[in-house]
């Protein structure tokens, strides 16, 4: 109400009246074209059409700014409504099983407990990025109760457009849900993994990852007919290159802390790789390398420099664990007849090569014998 922008005091007026007017007509059984009539020529009868058609848009923007202000407002209290360490939470579950004795009940079910969390998309569901970016520092300033960041990040917001002229595409859905990823679910993921092994698991390695995550964007090709394999493609790098990025800023911040002899060089050198693929430039870094030199580094920080920032370390190690170079699994949805084609099309080429591997009546073979037949098989197929 106290922003400084043309009709948003009598806007913010006008709402709640425009509310009541609602409210009672909707009682009544009355259609939205007589309840509004009867809003302007209670409340507004000197506007023009086009001015009335202003005001109703005007509504829309200020109802949106608030819910965006609700939303940053219940992110910040989160916390303070609800209880971190109450029942529920992995804390609360970790003490329980300390105290009846069933650690290593718990510790063999986590081994093989998987959760996975699935990111859908529509272009209804999202906020644009400028808007999320607001929502993130508005939370913070609520948080710090920071008043005069709270006045600014509100008078940004409200001149911030939350429409696009034109319709978002599969990828445009994609990078605003990757947004979630990076500043969301990387820490947080991180967060959880890295209390389970060092107060469930004593410290040790846990093969199991635990927590996953498909997405859906760039992969829904039966579901959406602009989903192109090129779209597929693109969304699949964009997510390794978000992923690389989050990597290459958590080696930065280390290299600050690792400034010891027989580390600082090695940690330099991954950050100079990281940063090569970021920039498209030719890096033979791959996976495996990047977790055994972590773990290298990590061996020399514990034997000789007394265990400093070893858990950060841990911390980096365990989300690439649980991300690798992929950061989420690309849920490829699709008719099934069109996989069943491309497989026996893979399947007709084999026996055509000569390759033992399939008997040359495999089509014709019942099902069982089709999987046993699969599940020996150990050809490298490569597709020009």
């Amino acid at each position: 109400m106290t922003l400084p922008f043309n009709s948003i005091t009598k806007t913010g007026a006008l709402l709640p009246l425009f509310f009541e007017t609602c409210k009672k007509g909707f009682a009544n059984n009355e259609d939205p074209t007589a309840i509004v009539d009867t809003f302007f020529r209670k409340y507004q009868a000197r506007r023009s059409p086009k001015s009335q058609i202003d005001l109703l848009f005007r509504f829309i923007q200020y109802i949106e700014r608030q819910v965006v202000l609700f939303d940053a407002i219940e992110d910040a209290a989160f916390p303070v409504v609800n209880n971190m360490d109450g029942i529920g939470t992995l804390r609360s579950l970790k003490e329980k099983v300390s105290s009846e004795n069933k650690v290593e009940i718990l510790q063999k079910y986590l081994e093989e407990f998987k959760v996975r969390i699935v990111l859908t998309a529509h272009p209804t569901q999202f906020y644009p990025g400028s808007v999320l970016g607001i929502i993130t520092d508005l939370t913070e300033a609520i948080r710090e109760n920071d008043l005069f960041r709270i006045n600014e990040l509100l008078a940004q917001l409200g001149k911030t457009p939350f429409f696009k002229q034109t319709k978002p595409t599969p990828y445009d859905e994609a990078v605003s849900l990757i947004w979630y990823l990076e500043h969301v679910f990387y820490k947080s993921f991180g967060s959880v993994y890295d209390y389970i092994q060092q107060n469930i698991f004593d410290g040790k390695h846990i093969d199991n990852d635990i927590i996953n995550i498909g997405f859906w964007p760039g992969g829904d090709r039966d579901g959406n007919p602009f989903v192109t394999p090129e779209i597929t493609l693109k969304v699949a790098a964009r997510l390794r290159e978000t992923i690389i990025k989050n990597y290459y800023r958590d080696l930065r911040g280390l290299k600050r802390k690792l400034s010891f002899a027989g580390v600082e060089d090695r940690v330099v050198a991954l950050e100079v790789e990281l940063y090569k693929i970021i920039t498209n430039k030719k890096s033979t870094l791959t996976l495996e390398y990047l977790t055994s030199e972590l773990k290298e580094i990590k061996a020399v920080v514990i034997q000789e420099h007394q265990s400093l920032y070893a858990s950060e370390l841990n911390s980096l190690l365990n989300k690439i664990h649980l991300f690798g170079f992929h950061f989420s699994t690309l849920d490829i949805r699709q008719d099934s007849r069109a996989h069943a084609a491309v497989f026996n099309d893979m399947v007709n080429v084999m026996i055509e090569s000569g390759s033992s591997s399939f008997p040359g009546n495999y089509h014709d073979l019942p099902e069982t014998d089709q999987i046993q037949v699969l599940s020996k098989l150990k050809d490298v197929l490569i597709l020009i």
